[in-house]
């Protein structure tokens, strides 16, 4: 069995781990994790059975391998020259996937997979440390600038951003608005220049 994310294939491996991971998506979505089970992926993808068993193995393995292909097709860092316009862009690409009607319920089906099954969860601890690693690089840059302090832990910062955007998501029944990713924003913001995430701050 190929480990989950290990390859990248083209060709016909590439539109069967394409259609799959759809099917993957798709089944979730509409049932949850409990709802997912490897034969009815196949069927639903149109593929055979024994190809999906033998390349994921396991309901987990294909949930960790679309978490794996989630986060590689997930935009890249925003560098506006600012970091505001950073920050703002961050919040803004996580309001527009948790608002978005079918990556909104992916996700909340996901983080629910992932608060009874541990390799679920560690698949999504991934997922999210690369893309916390992938935008802390605003931050590095906002230091160098002189927009934050010396020593600002920039992963917990971007974070910082997410955070409450997250929090709303899960639970409330209110939609995410604008106004809500902008407010998001000032708040790390105002934290971050005043020494909240400086490493060994006692703030």
């Amino acid at each position: 069995m190929i480990t989950p994310g290990s390859l990248r294939p083209g060709g016909r491996t590439a539109a069967v781990r394409t259609a799959v991971l759809r099917a993957a998506g798709d089944m979730l979505v509409a049932s949850g994790l409990h709802g997912l089970e490897l034969t009815a992926v196949a069927e639903r993808a149109g593929v055979g059975k024994s190809t999906v068993y033998r390349r994921w193995g396991s309901v987990t393995g294909l949930v960790t391998d679309l978490l794996c292909d989630m986060a590689a097709q997930s935009l890249p860092r925003a560098d506006t020259g600012s970091l505001r316009g950073d920050l703002r862009a961050n919040a803004t690409l996580v309001r527009r996937t948790l608002t978005n009607p079918r990556q909104g319920r992916l996700f909340k089906a996901i983080i629910a997979a992932s608060s009874c099954d541990d390799r679920t969860a560690a698949a999504l601890s991934t997922f999210y440390d690369r893309r916390v690693a992938e935008w802390s690089g605003c931050v590095v840059d906002a230091v160098a600038r002189g927009e934050a302090p010396e020593g600002t832990d920039a992963a917990a910062a971007i974070r910082q951003v997410s955070a409450p955007l997250y929090y709303q998501f899960l639970t409330s029944t209110r939609p995410l608005t604008a106004r809500d990713a902008e407010r998001a924003v000032d708040a790390a913001i105002s934290a971050i220049t005043a020494g909240v995430f400086v490493r060994g701050s006692r703030r």
